[in-house]
């Protein structure tokens, strides 16, 4: 069974903090690059976060050095934990293969705002 379940998402002040959660059937988690996704209003879904099996990671510019990847192979989990959030980061946040599979989960909005 092919299944991805993002959690964690909500509204925040700018500079806050959100951990993103997302569980993964094994099929998909295994020994796979897993990433976090995020899709803003109007722009195309983006990778913006990557870990290897054995914790190598990787992030994409914009949020290198505010968000940390990890992941927990014993729970088929990943996780994004998101700290000095700005307005920008305001997305839909998935979780997913690097490169992804066709299967998405629902994702978690997160919404930065005063």
């Amino acid at each position: 069974q092919v299944q991805l379940v993002e959690s964690g998402g909500g509204l925040v002040q700018p500079g806050g903090s959100l951990r993103l959660s997302c569980a993964a059937s094994e099929s998909i988690f295994s020994t796979n690059v897993m990433g976090w996704y995020r899709q803003a209003p109007g722009k195309q879904r983006q990778l913006v976060a990557a870990i290897s099996s054995v914790g190598a990671t990787d992030y994409d510019d914009h949020v290198k050095g505010r968000f940390t990847i990890s992941r927990d192979n014993a729970k088929n989990s990943v996780y994004l934990q998101m700290n000095s959030l700005k307005p920008e980061d305001t997305a839909v946040y998935y979780c997913n293969r690097a490169p992804p599979i066709s299967s998405w989960g629902q994702g978690t909005q997160v919404t930065v705002s005063s």
